[in-house]
């Protein structure tokens, strides 16, 4: 569930479940995995379903997404590039300027600690990035009514 329990917030995590369901092999049962610890590290993190089927877990901004392809599982951490990663994860999307990704591959074990911590660096950067676009929004408010 969601921070507002809202029927599209509802609609997307019925529409997660349904992939996993679909998957019905290492591929949901790992999404189901890392969709859990996502959970657990953040519980106020928001499920979203975007651009025709794509699990996305946001919070201030979109924290990451689930891919699931043939030969692995994504997590595309959409500002992952400004993330430190002491524990090594990121193994995928090297190159990016933004973008940093880990595939898990069948059999792969989830550093749950690491994916945690990072999950919540990714919220922190997030939440950094919207305290510095509040003033000014409020500058540009109080100008309006001026």
């Amino acid at each position: 569930m969601t921070q507002d329990g809202s029927p599209q917030d509802n609609a997307a995590s019925h529409l997660i479940d349904e992939r996993i369901r679909e998957l019905n092999d290492w591929r949901g049962r790992t999404l189901a995995q890392l969709r859990a610890v996502i959970k657990q590290a953040d519980p106020a993190v928001v499920e979203e379903w975007k651009w025709r089927g794509v699990p996305v877990w946001s919070h201030d901004g979109i924290l990451c997404t689930g891919e699931t392809y043939k030969a692995v599982v994504k997590l595309t951490f959409a500002k992952g590039a400004s993330l430190d990663d002491p524990a090594g994860l990121f193994n995928s999307s090297l190159d990016g300027n933004m973008r940093r990704a880990i595939d898990f591959h069948e059999g792969d074990k989830v550093d749950v600690r690491a994916l945690k911590n990072l999950i919540r660096a990714a919220v922190a950067c997030n939440q950094a990035k919207s305290k510095k676009k509040a003033p000014a929004r409020a500058v540009a408010a109080r100008r309006k009514k001026a």
